[in-house]
């Protein structure tokens, strides 16, 4: 089932969630609709606040970056079919070069800005079976890794941005938590006045 995207202004984006277990109720319908809902809108990664929910689930889907010809062949084969659920994650370390890179979010459509982020991340998740993986990521994928994990901590990419950025697109932000603007994917804006 396609759920509508949360957008931004909503409380929820910016509370820390909570570790879930493996009784946390319609775990799988939960995933297998954050699935669909992400595809529908054409993104790569989504977490459960976007959609609602303060728990510590977020899914990524690198397979659309996978043909860009700016990535190396290697970068290229590791982003192809990457495709994970990840539970309770942690990031344990964030280490190398800071790098920048133009990042989106289906929270905040028609918003793409520069973010800097580090290169190389360890990690660790549960999961959609409950089993633990630590594993370390760089480049692409640890980047849209850092921005789904950012989700479950309560930050977005616009946090990252300076303050002179963040004024200027404090109209912007304020028009997508009213519903001022136009989506191709179903949403729920705080904001928009009932009965519109």
């Amino acid at each position: 089932m396609i759920l509508p995207i949360t957008a931004y202004g909503d409380p929820v984006l910016r509370k820390k969630a909570k570790d879930i277990n493996q009784d946390h109720p319609k775990l799988k319908e939960l995933i297998d609709n954050m699935w669909e809902t992400m595809y529908n809108a054409s993104g790569v990664g989504l977490a459960a606040p976007q959609i609602g929910l303060p728990v510590r689930i977020f899914l990524v889907d690198t397979t659309p970056f996978s043909d860009d010809e700016d990535l190396s062949e290697e970068e290229q084969k590791a982003l192809d079919g990457f495709k994970k659920v990840f539970i309770n994650a942690k990031i344990t370390d964030e280490t190398g070069e800071e790098w920048t890179f133009n990042e989106g979010c289906l929270s905040i459509p028609d918003i793409r800005e520069d973010v800097s982020r580090k290169e190389n991340i360890k990690i660790t998740y549960l999961d959609e079976n409950f089993k633990e993986h630590t594993e370390e990521y760089d480049g692409l994928l640890a980047r849209v890794i850092q921005h789904e994990y950012d989700h479950i901590e309560g930050v977005l990419f616009t946090d990252k941005l300076s303050s002179l950025k963040k004024r200027l697109l404090k109209n912007k932000l304020g028009n997508i938590s009213k519903g001022k603007i136009r989506v191709e994917y179903r949403m729920r804006f705080p904001e928009m006045k009932k009965g519109r």
